[in-house]
């Protein structure tokens, strides 16, 4: 007698899995919008599975690496997923429009010989092949249309954050220091990036579909030594003015070893939201209380007022909105 085994297959649709995941973190569409920078109506067509209103498919798989990266997740199986159903969405739809009834043919008084057929036809597949090839040829051999606009080469920038801004060419895949980030459908991206002390150097890479790159090396030095001043400026300040608060919060933060997103929030106003590189130290100043989001809370670090109170969380993954005042940590949501 033959036996048969079963096995259990998971079979959670990408838009079930990303709803079930959103649910278990106890997240908003707006949340992760606000995060992931991912328009809440891309959100809401993933997880309802409406994938003919998404846009091109390099701006989706740009929307799940970015999911991805936030939620901890693997981004190779998020888009093969994505693409294995958008798959089946498509011959779903083509059957359905074969379905329909051909519409009835008018005849003109032309009369088409069997070798007008022949001959137009070779004619069409060899100027649409010459077409094809010198447009592939082109593309394989090119590299993306690249232009970092800011910060200039060279520019010097108070503080430990600079904002890089630019334009690729339309479908290409954009990287800042080997992190990837969002491209609008004008091949438009703007980040933030953490900066070390002294000279920094910013590499942009964007890629074609054919792996095709190109690369800006931008190089900004990181002046923090004015920023100190101003600061030194401003607790004299603050000695003279009486009424001024005197528990003055000062976080620094940096991560290690990998690239972390996260954002920072002080006295409820979001004064950060990037990538912040290894090494380089972020600094924030709040008046009652200092908020952080995390993409590894194992990787992040922190200090309030010089004291050094270690990492962030022990979770590996996201954590969110821990919150510190002059004190220490007061509040630590998951």
């Amino acid at each position: 007698m033959v036996r048969f085994t079963t096995k259990k297959i998971d079979s959670l649709t990408l838009g079930e899995r990303m709803k079930k995941l959103r649910d278990e973190r106890r997240l908003s569409l707006g949340e992760i919008s606000k995060s992931t920078k991912i328009q809440v109506k891309y959100l809401e067509y993933l997880e309802d599975g409406i994938y003919l209103k998404l846009p091109a498919d390099v701006y989706v798989k740009g929307f799940l690496r970015s999911y991805a990266i936030f939620m901890g997740l693997n981004e190779l199986a998020l888009i093969k997923q994505f693409e294995r159903e958008k798959g089946i969405h498509k011959n779903i739809k083509k059957v359905i429009d074969d379905d329909g009834s051909a519409a009835p043919l008018n005849f003109s008084s032309l009369v088409i010989t069997p070798k007008m057929i022949i001959v137009s036809a070779i004619l069409l597949v060899v100027v649409s092949s010459f077409i094809y090839l010198y447009i592939e040829v082109n593309n394989f051999v090119s590299k993306p249309r690249l232009n970092v606009i800011k910060p200039a080469d060279g520019a010097t920038v108070i503080g430990s954050s600079t904002h890089v801004t630019g334009i690729a060419e339309k479908g290409a895949l954009i990287f800042i220091n080997e992190q990837p980030v969002l491209v609008n459908e004008k091949g438009e991206f703007s980040e933030d990036v953490g900066l070390k002390s002294g000279l920094n150097v910013i590499n942009v890479k964007a890629r074609s579909k054919f792996n095709k790159e190109d690369v800006k090396s931008v190089s900004v030095n990181a002046d923090f030594q004015s920023v100190i001043t101003e600061q030194s400026g401003a607790d004299i300040s603050n000695q003279i003015d009486q009424s001024a608060p005197v528990d003055v919060i000062a976080l620094e933060v940096y991560v290690s070893p990998n690239p972390t997103w996260m954002s920072i929030e002080a006295d409820g106003n979001l004064v950060y939201s990037g990538v912040l590189l290894p090494q380089s130290v972020q600094t924030f100043n709040a008046n009652e209380k200092i908020s952080i989001t995390s993409g590894k809370g194992s990787e992040t670090f922190v200090k309030i007022n010089g004291k050094d109170l270690g990492i962030l969380s022990n979770s590996n993954g996201v954590v969110r909105d821990i919150v510190y005042n002059s004190e220490g940590k007061v509040e630590d949501k998951k």
